[in-house]
């Protein structure tokens, strides 16, 4: 019974803690981009003011599918959430592996394509069209990735390739994960949805893209789903290839210097069109993962 409480204690501790940090996260890029381009920009706190702005708003669904796609896409980056190491904590770590972790991935975009194509409107769903192209641009070479990571640990579980990088070191310390780990790197931004891969959105071009019919808690609901998300990519990245963390106080310092590093790329680099994006992340993204898989295949 006490096994079971601290079980479920643990999930909500969780998910309370990527939330807020997902959160820390939206408003510091926002800052730290304002400041970068010499302007001031909003609080920190902005993401949570908005949010409960949001919540406090007249809401309009547009069907059942509308509202489903949206929760599902949130219920995918939760239940996401318990199979990642956040320092010791790991609720799921015997339910399934980095395999789990793919399949995963790709229920937040299918949630979003349900909610935007019950909305019937055409910016939401060019939005859309480009959110499973860029989707099947990085999936390739993060399959590439991840493949490499488990052939060199031997293994297919998260938490214990975390384990063996605290006794030997980092992934990026052992050369023939050292090409993987870039090829993560070039697909970071992709995965988290920043520039220069941010034309799901775009609001010059198509007024926000799958955004473009939410309002009130609808809103809402997408500002956490796009915190936790970053705090997912980020997290994948650390447990992977940064040793991960003994500790939550830790994790959070290296998910921190991994963003700081993003946002810089964020701030200076303007967006790609769709072409630009699947031809980098097949061109230069693949082609490092594939000959890092290589290299781990004969060492």
């Amino acid at each position: 019974m006490d096994t079971m409480v601290n079980t479920i204690l643990e999930i909500i501790a969780i998910i309370l803690l990527a939330l807020l940090i997902g959160l820390f996260f939206l408003g510091l890029s926002r800052k730290i981009t304002a400041r970068m381009h010499w302007r001031y920009g909003p609080p920190i706190t902005q993401p949570v003011i908005d949010i409960i702005k949001y919540f406090n708003q007249t809401s309009t669904s547009h069907g059942y599918l509308f509202s489903f796609g949206l929760i599902l896409s949130l219920s995918g980056c939760i239940v996401l959430l318990l199979f990642l190491p956040f320092g010791h904590w790991c609720p799921l770590s015997s339910s399934g592996g980095l395999l789990v972790v793919l399949y995963l991935m790709l229920v937040s975009p299918l949630g979003l394509a349900l909610s935007g194509g019950e909305a019937a409107n055409p910016n939401a769903s060019i939005g859309i069209s480009r959110k499973f192209l860029l989707a099947m641009g990085y999936e390739i070479p993060l399959l590439l990735i991840v493949v490499g990571v488990m052939s060199y640990y031997d293994t297919i579980s998260i938490v214990e390739i975390v384990d063996k990088q605290l006794q030997t070191g980092c992934s990026f310390q052992h050369l023939p994960l050292l090409l993987s780990g870039l090829a993560y790197v070039l697909i970071l931004p992709a995965i988290t949805g920043m520039r220069p891969f941010e034309m799901i959105q775009a609001p010059q071009e198509i007024a926000s893209g799958p955004m473009a019919e939410y309002s009130g808690k609808f809103l809402a609901f997408t500002t956490i789903q796009h915190a936790l998300n970053l705090f997912i990519g980020i997290s994948l990245f650390t447990n992977l290839f940064l040793g991960g963390a003994s500790n939550p106080g830790y994790f959070f310092l290296k998910t921190l210097v991994v963003l700081i590093v993003m946002l810089i790329v964020n701030a200076v680099f303007p967006r790609f069109r769709v072409e630009q994006a699947i031809r980098y992340l097949w061109k230069w993204s693949s082609a490092l993962a594939l000959i890092g898989l290589i290299i781990v295949a004969i060492t």
